[in-house]
């Protein structure tokens, strides 16, 4: 099989969230399974000179947009089996950030109408397209439009996966022709068309031939109002092309016996190297000595369940844990977590900002972690968490459903602890519950960490999954 991956981020190049691990990491493993893979991005200027340098220029075409006539490099690399190709425009793509400018639905429009122009220029024409998300939305479309006048297309079939549906990409009605250079039949036939306004994942939802979520519970969820953010009735119209497929971690990547961020290596089967980790963690956050390590790694935003963590804290804090936050996003979280460490000086330490090496040193050095999420797609901080021996607290949604299965103490299984309500006192209740176990049979502890940490969180059964949709279609 012949596949072409259409992702906005991928790592190591260029990362804002998740979406960023899994093109770094799915690709990969499909090609160890046998097909052809190739992923094609944005060129962004973050993207640094070191991989530059490994890029071979390709060849240039002119993309119309609308009435535009704009420049398009193609640039390529080959790395993990896979053939990476980057898309240049430095008007569009010669930014500070990846996303949130003034003009993205024009910037990730020329990318998507690129890709499908540059099809010709590439190794191989691709059996499959797979998009990820609003940002390559248009990508289908584009393909259906041009497949009416391109035969050569016209086998090529695509999958779409929602990562996050809360970003559907909407924007005015007037931008069908002048933004996206579409006839304005896609709208009024109801294939852009949502409540007034243009909805980009909405017509990758109708036009695709397979739809994916990123989890088998998210993409059960999808189907009702609460988590869908006005989707359901048109994923409840795809669910007979919908899949759910479980993330997984790049376990190369995330391996505490070789991580160089972390003070000490260690493995499930010795462990003296994370008791030097929780030292040096402690140090660093100036905590104080007592019971378990509480992490929250998070973007603080309100869908990650902070509000909960807000009504509680003090209750959290009577459990005698030490509590380490890492991340940044909305004023009112940032604000809290800051007045939060000065009432509890010594106690908590709160780190508002993002680095990877700090948050490893969090994950290999803390006992507990805590993912409260309102509603949470995948998530991967739970199997990384894991993964480095830290048991996770969660709310039983989305991913976190799907790989973190409560501690039963009558027969000893589970690998974490959960609760099902979005209430602060039901969180509150299984915190207490985790710092009692670690304090009170920490034999018990041990070995719920050790099930943890010996999961199989790899994406080889999801790059089967992946697989098998491919040759259904």
């Amino acid at each position: 099989m012949k596949i072409l991956y259409v992702t906005s981020e991928a790592s190591p190049f260029c990362k804002t969230g998740g979406l960023a691990d899994v093109a770094g990491s799915l690709p990969q493993a499909l090609a160890e399974n046998g097909a052809k893979v190739a992923v094609i991005l944005p060129l962004y200027s973050s993207i640094s000179g070191k991989w530059r340098e490994k890029m071979t220029f390709r060849r240039y075409i002119y993309v119309d947009l609308s009435w535009r006539h704009l420049y398009c490099g193609l640039f390529s690399m080959e790395m993990g089996g896979v053939t990476w190709y980057f898309v240049d425009n430095e008007q569009y793509f010669g930014r500070s950030h990846l996303y949130g400018e003034f003009d993205d639905g024009e910037r990730f429009a020329f990318f998507c109408r690129a890709v499908v122009s540059l099809l010709p220029s590439l190794d191989a024409m691709p059996e499959v397209i797979h998009c990820n998300d609003w940002q390559t939305a248009l990508v289908p479309v584009y393909l259906r439009d041009a497949s009416t006048r391109w035969g050569d297309i016209r086998s090529i079939r695509t999958v779409f996966t929602i990562h996050n549906i809360e970003y559907q990409g909407r924007f005015g009605v007037e931008t069908v022709e002048d933004l996206f250079g579409l006839d304005k039949g896609w709208y009024h036939d109801g294939t852009l068309a949502m409540d007034g306004d243009v909805n980009l994942m909405k017509g990758a939802l109708l036009t695709s031939d397979a739809v994916t979520a990123v989890s088998p519970t998210y993409a059960s969820e999808l189907r009702y109002a609460y988590y869908a953010h006005g989707m359901e009735g048109i994923i409840n119209m795809c669910w007979g092309k919908m899949h759910g497929v479980l993330n997984g971690i790049d376990m190369k990547r995330y391996d505490p016996a070789q991580d160089a961020a972390l003070a000490e290596h260690y493995t499930a089967e010795d462990l003296a190297g994370k008791a030097v980790c929780r030292e040096a963690l402690l140090r660093e956050m100036e905590l104080e000595e007592g019971g378990p390590v509480l992490a929250i790694v998070s973007r603080l935003v309100a869908h990650k369940g902070l509000d909960l963590v807000c009504e509680v804290l003090d209750g959290i804090m009577d459990a005698d844990v030490r509590l380490v936050v890492l991340g940044q996003g909305d004023p009112q979280y940032e604000d809290f977590f800051r007045w939060a460490e000065s009432r509890y000086p010594g106690r908590i330490a709160v780190r508002l900002t993002y680095s990877d090496d700090l948050a490893m040193r969090i994950y290999s050095g803390t006992d507990l972690f805590l993912m409260p999420s309102k509603s949470e797609p995948c998530g991967l901080s739970q199997m990384i968490a894991m993964r480095y021996g830290a048991v996770p607290i969660v709310r039983e949604t989305g991913g976190l459903k799907d790989t973190v299965h409560s501690y039963e103490a009558w027969c000893d299984k589970g690998n974490g602890f959960t609760f099902a309500n979005y209430n602060a006192f039901d969180m509150l209740f299984v915190v207490g519950q985790a710092a009692g176990l670690y304090r009170e049979d920490p034999e018990a502890f041990a070995r719920l960490r050790q099930r943890g940490m010996t999961g199989d969180y790899s994406w080889k059964k999801s790059a089967g999954d992946y697989a098998a949709i491919y040759r259904g279609l």
